[in-house]
């Protein structure tokens, strides 16, 4: 019998392989490999496999290798399916990329991937310079001029449009200069002339191409495209969706199918519509596709237990594979929600109506049913195609408010009912929670509120309330039970995956916490208990702001694959999403993975979907989930610059929220707006970035100034189109010796050279170490970048 990595395994030994034996076998295999396979491979007896372990992490360590769940293979290697930007062309015209994501601190430097033509490619797989594509690769055994990979595009992601967006700002003659839209360019306006104007009027939003530049003045730019305007009361927002090509409009033929489509019946479904399940969502909620409802267990074999019922709406129902539809939901991926505007995944009809568990109304939905004991933990599950009618639309803060003895008119008659046993429901399940003791940071959220206008209002840290967590844990509970299901059924489905930190990121965690006198044990395998011991030692202090930014930067990336590693932050072997169909690409193709499992009817997933092609449409939908993010992001930095830009020379208390060679970035505490503090105006002194503490530190004074350290700062120049702001610091309330630093009169600050360009105990350095003294005298220093983030 072969070994599960589909590899011929080596003539066993009796001794442990050598290191070069165990790259050749990982990096030969086309399936999961870990330490049970490499085992297996070269007969290892138990006696054997503690030297093996050793073995595999000292080539971790010194970076031969990495991991990614259990899954081991060669650190500079590229997965089977890779998301890759075409950069260039070769001698021969052939296309070449490299991956997009890529850690050239870990890894070294990125593989470059020949992309391969076939002769008669499908639609959608041409690709171009300056595009993205999903691939599928392969080594190439004899590498050529630096490629060692061969790539088939899959499909085009994101096409290169050639253009720059900005702010069209009219000028008398009839010209016009563009304001950039990116915090990078902030600082760099284009010239239009009135014959490249074309039709934009003062404050549209415009996509240009660049004219050939001219030995003096500005660069200059043609007007393309007008895309609306800035003085709508939408308009933020539009910048990130044009920015980031995010799909505004739906098809024709997918609104045909939408509007055509008809309310669920009870054929092929059980009746539900007597369960009193509710949806409790926040108050501005305008879709609600998931309800639930507890009780208690009447088997007297399950004393103390509970029955939970959750419902999500049956979106798969309405959008059947390879249809209109389907496809408008893969291009998103996901909804993406803004402070004034959400561009939903499917048109309103079903996220709105259809599939909106509406009080009263009669819905289909996709249900399941767990029974807990009296600990939390789940003793069985069953999944079931329902009819149910909600009993009542309820916000968190009223569910709450009742609960602790404030029910209003909607929720004194179903206090006892129906809210009384939700919590007595959710008291198990969270002592089954804290058994198995998920990451636990605590990392408030702000939300943005606007006036009727579109201008800032407000911006509040929403309580976190104990509904909150009522709903996230039956979530949990719902979307661990589905991806049990499938695995059972031996299906293809899409985890939702959380891989553990790397390597670099723990050493990187250990040497920092260790400048906090905090201990953190590397060795053995990671659990999300190490990282909540750190944090409960922090609890109260100071330095708890400081600690629960690093903890979460060490973390790895969520994100959704067709193969399981796990989920590292919720301490969960298996994990899939389930609860929001409506406005996640990810949970439609579970639902019709259950529908196909559990023989529940229409809609199913197709016989042809695989592990392989479901990959694919995994990576796609990280991706569009990355890049809803970041609009949502920018959106935010924009509106609050906005709102902060008739503030200039007020004064702000805010926290350092991150340190580079460039300066600092500071959060507001009231907003939470970013922004820069340059390194040039810290003081009259060279600061050296010391990576270990997060922190620049005065090579003259000792000041420092570390990440997450209370300070007082000034507001000096706003960039609202950009959403750029940049500060002074007026002083670090820290306590640490010198920090608080003023410019000095021409407000340049010196940037001192990296640490390992610097020679200890006031040696001479070499050359590079003179070259920076020399700057010092003649020009205040070397020249940071004060563009913004």
């Amino acid at each position: 019998m072969g070994s599960d990595s589909d590899v011929k395994s080596p003539k066993p030994s009796s001794g442990i392989p050598d290191r070069e034996a165990i790259l050749a076998f990982i990096r030969d295999a086309k399936g999961e490999v870990g330490t049970r396979e490499i085992a297996r491979a070269f007969g290892l007896k138990n006696a054997d496999r503690a030297a093996l372990r050793r073995l595999l992490r000292e080539l971790a360590d010194d970076g031969t290798i990495a991991k990614r769940g259990r899954r081991l293979h060669e650190a500079h290697a590229l997965p089977p399916t890779v998301i890759a930007d075409v950069t260039a062309r070769d001698a021969d015209g052939e296309f070449i990329a490299a991956p997009t994501e890529w850690d050239e601190a870990v890894s070294g430097p990125a593989p470059k991937i020949r992309i391969v033509l076939p002769r008669y490619p499908k639609p959608g797989t041409a690709a171009g310079v300056g595009d993205r594509a999903l691939l599928r690769v392969e080594r190439i055994e004899d590498e050529e001029d630096g490629v060692g990979w061969r790539g088939r595009v899959i499909k085009v992601l994101d096409r290169n449009k050639g253009r720059v967006l900005g702010i069209f700002r009219a000028l008398p003659d009839g010209g016009g200069r563009l304001v950039p839209i990116d915090k990078k360019q902030a600082d760099r306006e284009l010239a239009i002339a009135p014959d490249d104007a074309g039709e934009a009027k003062d404050g549209d939003l415009i996509s240009v191409e660049l004219r050939r530049a001219r030995a003096f003045g500005p660069p200059r730019a043609r007007v393309k495209e007008r895309l609306g305007s800035l003085k709508t009361e939408r308009a933020v927002s539009l910048i990130a969706i044009h920015a980031h090509d995010i799909p505004l409009t739906f098809s024709d033929a997918a609104l045909h199918e939408a509007e055509a489509a008809k309310p669920s019946t009870l054929k092929g479904r059980e009746d539900w519509r007597s369960l009193p399940l509710v949806t409790i969502d926040p108050p501005d909620a305008k879709d609600h596709d998931d309800a639930v409802h507890a009780e208690a267990d009447p088997d007297p074999a399950n004393k103390g237990g509970f029955i939970v019922h959750v419902a999500i709406a049956d979106v798969g129902f309405y959008v059947r594979p390879g249809t209109a539809l389907d496809r408008e939901a893969l291009k998103r991926g996901n909804s993406v929600y803004f402070p004034d505007r959400v561009v939903p995944m499917l048109p309103e009809r079903i996220s709105n109506d259809l599939c909106s568990l509406i009080p009263g109304a009669p819905r289909g939905a996709l249900a399941v049913r767990m029974v807990l004991d009296a600990q939390g933990r789940k003793r069985s599950h069953s999944f079931h195609r329902v009819l149910m009618r909600s009993a009542a639309k309820l916000h968190y803060a009223q569910v709450q408010a009742a609960v602790d003895g404030r029910p209003d008119d909607a929720t004194a008659p179903l206090l006892d009912p129906i809210l009384r046993p939700l919590y007595a429901a959710y008291a198990c399940a969270k002592q089954a929670r804290e058994d198995r003791e998920p990451l636990d940071l605590d990392l408030p959220e702000r939300k943005i509120l606007l006036r009727p206008d579109g201008t800032v209002d407000r911006v509040v840290v929403p309580e976190r309330l104990e509904a909150h967590r009522l709903i996230e844990e039956f979530m949990i509970l719902a979307n661990v039970a589905a991806a049990e299901t499938l695995e059972k059924a031996g299906l293809p489905f899409i985890y939702r995956v959380h891989d553990e930190p790397g390597v670099e990121k723990v050493h990187n965690l250990f040497d920092f916490l260790r400048t906090l006198d905090i201990g953190f044990a590397k060795g053995g395998a990671l659990r999300p208990a190490q990282f909540n011991r750190v944090l409960a030692l922090v609890r109260g202090r100071d330095v708890e702001p400081l600690v629960n930014e690093v903890v979460l930067r060490a973390q790895a990336q969520a994100e959704y694959a067709s193969e399981n590693y796990g989920h590292f932050g919720l301490n969960l072997r298996r994990y899939a999403h389930f609860t929001s169909p409506i406005r996640r690409y990810a949970d439609l193709i579970v639902h019709r993975a259950l529908i196909r499992a559990v023989r529940l009817g229409d809609g199913a997933l197709p016989e042809d979907a695989t592990t392989e092609s479901l990959g694919e449409i995994a990576a796609q939908i990280s991706l569009t989930e990355r890049r809803a993010m970041k609009a949502e992001r920018e959106t935010a930095d924009r509106l609050i610059a906005h709102h902060l830009a008739d503030r200039i020379g007020a004064t702000f208390s805010a926290r350092i929220s991150g340190v580079t060679r460039a300066g600092l970035f500071v959060r507001l505490d009231d907003t939470g707006a970013d922004g820069l503090i340059p390194i040039r105006s810290l003081g009259t002194e060279y600061f050296q970035y010391d990576e270990a503490r997060h922190a620049l530190v005065g090579t003259r004074s000792g000041a420092m100034h570390r990440l997450g350290d209370a300070v007082e700062v000034r507001l000096v120049e706003a960039a609202p189109v950009a959403g750029a702001l940049r500060f002074e610091l007026l002083a670090n309330a820290a306590g640490r010796r010198g920090t608080a630093t003023r410019p000095d009169r021409t407000g340049r600050g010196k940037a001192g050279p990296p640490a390992k360009d610097r020679k200890p105990k006031g040696g001479k350095g070499g050359k590079k170490a003179a070259s920076h003294r020399k700057a010092a005298k003649g020009k205040g220093g070397p020249r940071a970048r004060t563009s913004k983030r």
